[in-house]
């Protein structure tokens, strides 16, 4: 009896994508590919997952690629302008709907292209087009290599939050709970001495850059300090700092939003910040081969 890749990820927990990836490298018995689907036996044993059994090993990969990567020839111009307006896209899709907003990836570039998709709320219009104007500002940020601080982190947050002008930029002011977390945010009255703890944390670490954006965006996302918009503000602010690093922007999929939530348990059920690690390290190295193979 065969299962799907789809009914595959939800037994094993992990994407769709990572469960290919295993049948690719033969490393789920008995599966086999019929057509453009893969077969996976009904009692398939989850493979152990050996991408990160050394995390120094792989941060060291990262920074190899990078290095390569720098004595490459510079994209042109209109490479750049390409590449750029393509993540773009998918990265507010993807970023919005983790969040819970239904409009498609297609649909999504029609809206940053100013077109109005029938029957799906002004709401969500605005979620994206707020998004695409954040992520642009991080990029002016870049270029003038500003250090994060809540200035900043507002006006990322005013931006994103297009669609309630009343809440941009403006810390909450209510308790709130986290829908199905393990998590409960802190009291309104400690938002600020904690994101002004976590940001003079972040700017004295001498760490990988990937270790403690990984600490930061798990401790932002803990503080929660806005009434909404804190996942894509945060994500947001990882990509600020990576960029400013020297590391292309990071695309955290819909399709791994499982894994994503679940390193945010591992946090704060057991202080471990390896999962999100992980995750990041993950997308980093992809993006860093992208643009390695681009320029061969």
């Amino acid at each position: 009896m065969y299962i799907t890749v789809k009914e595959t990820a939800t037994r094993w927990n992990i994407s769709d994508r990572r469960v290919r990836m295993l049948c690719m490298c033969g490393k789920v018995k008995g599966a086999y590919k019929e057509g453009r689907e893969w077969k996976i036996p009904r009692d398939a044993k989850k493979p152990e997952d050996g991408r990160y059994n050394s995390k120094e090993n792989i941060l060291e990969e990262i920074e190899e690629k990078k290095k390569q990567l720098e004595k490459k020839r510079p994209l042109t111009e209109g490479e750049l302008k390409r590449i750029t307006e393509e993540f773009v896209v998918k990265y507010t899709y993807n970023s919005n709907a983790i969040e819970g907003n239904t409009i498609t990836l297609r649909e999504t570039d029609l809206v940053l292209k100013g077109i109005t998709i029938d029957k799906k709320p002004l709401k969500e219009h605005l979620e994206l087009i707020g998004h695409k104007e954040a992520f642009d500002y991080i990029c002016e940020l870049v270029k003038d290599n500003i250090k994060i601080s809540e200035k900043i982190i507002k006006e990322v947050h005013y931006l994103v939050l297009a669609d309630k002008r009343q809440d941009r930029g403006v810390y909450r002011k209510i308790p709130v709970k986290i829908m199905g977390a393990k998590h409960e945010p802190i009291n309104p009255y400690l938002i600020e001495p904690e994101i002004k703890k976590i940001i003079k944390e972040y700017n004295k670490s001498s760490e990988n850059i990937i270790k403690k954006l990984a600490k930061f965006h798990l401790d932002f996302e803990a503080i929660h300090p806005f009434i909404d918009g804190n996942g894509r503000t945060g994500r947001l602010l990882v990509n600020l700092e990576l960029m400013k690093n020297g590391y292309p922007p990071i695309d955290i999929k819909f399709t791994d939003r499982i894994e994503y939530y679940k390193a945010f348990d591992e946090y704060h059920v057991n202080n471990n910040i390896g999962a999100m690690e992980n995750l990041f390290a993950r997308y980093i190295k992809e993006r860093l081969d992208m643009y390695l193979n681009m320029l061969k």
